[in-house]
C-alpha cells in the first residue's frame, strides 16, 4: 500500500478571545490527593457524565482496603494518579473518548478551546503544601478559555483559592508545563473524534508528536539553565523513552540527574517530588539493562522524597528490576505491596500471576 502522509494543520484564524459555557467546577479539597479526580471530572462533567470527583478516585485511587479506616482516609496514601490510570477510567468507566499527548504548545490549546474542547494539561508550580512548606508540585490543570488582549488563560485550578476562572499569563501557564514534557489531554463525545483529529493535525500520530517533543527538549536544553534545564534533559528522556530508544533515554536522564545535583540544597530549588508524577527513569534504565540505577532510584524515591513508601509505581520497577537480577523473594514482596496500596494495579496483579503466587 502507499504510504499515509502525516496530516497537515491548516491553519485558521482564532478569535481573540473564548471562555467555554457549561463549565463544572471542582475542588479537590476535604480530601487527599484528589487533583486528579478532581481534575478528571471537570473535564467528564463538562460533557455531561453524571459522576463526581469521589466516583473516579474510587478506581483510579482506592487506597488500601482497611476496613479500619473510611473512604477518604484509605485514599491518603496514593500520592498521585498518573495520566495513564485517568485515561484507562474514560476508556473503561465511560462512554467518552480521550486524547493524550506530549509536545503541546498555547497555540493548540487555543485552537481546542476555540472549537469547544477544554483541554488538561500536567504542569509543575511551586507552591506551599498542606504542611505550608513552599516547594514544587505537580498539578493538573483544566483549561476552558483564552484572553489574548489579556495575555492569559481562564483555568480552572482545583487546589488554589480561589480557583475558579483564575487567570494565567500565557507565559506562566507554558513554563509550568515545561516540567511534564507539554503532556496535554482533551475528553471528548465519540461523535466528535473526526473534529478533534482534524485539530490535533500532525499531533494525530503519536510518533510524531513525541518526535517534536523531543525536538522542543534539545532546543531548550541549549535555552536554559539551571531548573529549566534539567527540565529539558529530563523532557530529552521522557520523548526518547516514547519513541522506545531506552539507552539514549537512559543517558539524558543521567544528564538530567546530573544537573539536579548541582541545584540548590532547598527544597525550593530541587523538584524532590518529580519521580512521584513521571517514570521515565525507570523504563529507560531497565531496558537498558541498568537494574541496580533501576533500584537505587526507586529506593531514593520511596525513601528520601516521601514520608511513607507508597508509591506502586517505584516499588513495581524496584520489583522488576530484582527479579532480573534473580532475587525472586524480593521481587514477589514488591509486586504483592503495590496491589495492596493499589488494588487497581494492572502491572502488579500481571507480574503476581506471571510469578504463579498469590497477593
Amino acid at each position: 500500500p502507499e504510504p499515509s502522509l502525516t496530516p497537515t494543520l491548516t491553519p485558521t484564524p482564532l478569535p481573540e478571545a473564548v471562555i467555554l459555557d457549561g463549565v463544572v467546577y471542582v475542588d479537590q479539597h476535604g480530601r487527599w490527593n484528589y487533583c486528579g479526580p478532581a481534575n478528571l471530572t471537570m473535564a467528564l462533567n463538562f460533557w455531561g457524565w453524571p459522576g463526581d470527583r469521589d466516583d473516579v478516585a474510587a478506581v483510579v485511587k482506592p487506597g488500601i482496603q482497611n476496613p479500619a479506616n473510611d473512604f477518604i482516609e484509605q485514599g491518603r496514601w496514593d500520592k498521585n494518579v498518573m495520566p495513564y490510570e485517568m485515561m484507562n477510567f474514560v476508556i473503561d468507566e465511560t462512554d467518552y473518548n480521550v486524547v493524550m499527548r506530549y509536545g503541546g504548545d498555547n497555540d493548540l490549546v487555543k485552537r481546542f478551546i476555540a472549537a469547544g474542547f477544554p483541554v488538561m494539561i500536567e504542569k509543575g508550580y511551586y507552591e506551599a503544601d498542606y504542611t505550608g512548606k513552599v516547594a514544587w508540585l505537580g498539578h493538573y490543570l483544566f483549561t476552558t478559555g483564552f484572553d489574548d488582549a489579556a495575555g492569559e488563560f481562564i483555568v480552572q485550578d482545583a487546589y488554589l483559592q480561589p480557583g475558579q476562572d483564575r487567570r494565567v499569563a500565557y507565559e506562566t501557564y507554558y513554563e509550568g508545563w515545561r516540567s511534564f514534557n507539554y503532556l496535554f489531554m482533551v475528553v471528548y463525545p465519540p461523535e466528535r473524534d473526526a473534529e478533534v483529529y482534524e485539530i490535533l493535525g500532525p499531533y494525530a500520530d503519536p510518533a510524531w508528536a513525541d518526535q517534536h517533543a523531543l525536538e522542543v527538549a534539545e532546543r531548550e536544553i541549549n535555552e536554559y539553565r539551571g531548573v529549566d534545564q534539567f527540565f529539558a534533559w529530563f523532557n530529552k528522556g521522557t520523548s526518547l523513552v516514547q519513541l522506545q530508544q531506552y539507552a539514549e533515554a537512559a543517558s539524558a536522564y543521567d544528564q538530567a540527574f546530573a544537573l539536579y545535583a548541582e541545584l540548590g540544597e532547598g527544597d525550593v530549588q530541587r523538584p524532590y517530588r518529580i519521580m512521584w508524577y513521571q517514570t521515565g527513569p525507570y523504563w529507560a534504565y531497565h531496558y537498558s539493562w541498568r537494574y541496580q540505577d533501576v533500584i537505587s532510584l526507586a529506593n531514593t524515591t520511596l525513601y528520601e522524597t516521601i514520608s511513607e513508601p507508597t508509591l506502586e509505581e517505584s516499588i513495581y520497577w524496584r520489583g522488576m528490576a530484582y527479579l532480573e537480577q534473580g532475587e525472586n523473594d524480593l521481587a514477589v514482596a514488591d509486586f504483592r505491596e503495590t496491589v495492596r496500596l493499589n488494588p487497581n494495579f494492572g502491572p502488579g496483579w500481571a507480574m503476581l500471576e506471571y510469578m504463579g503466587v498469590g497477593p
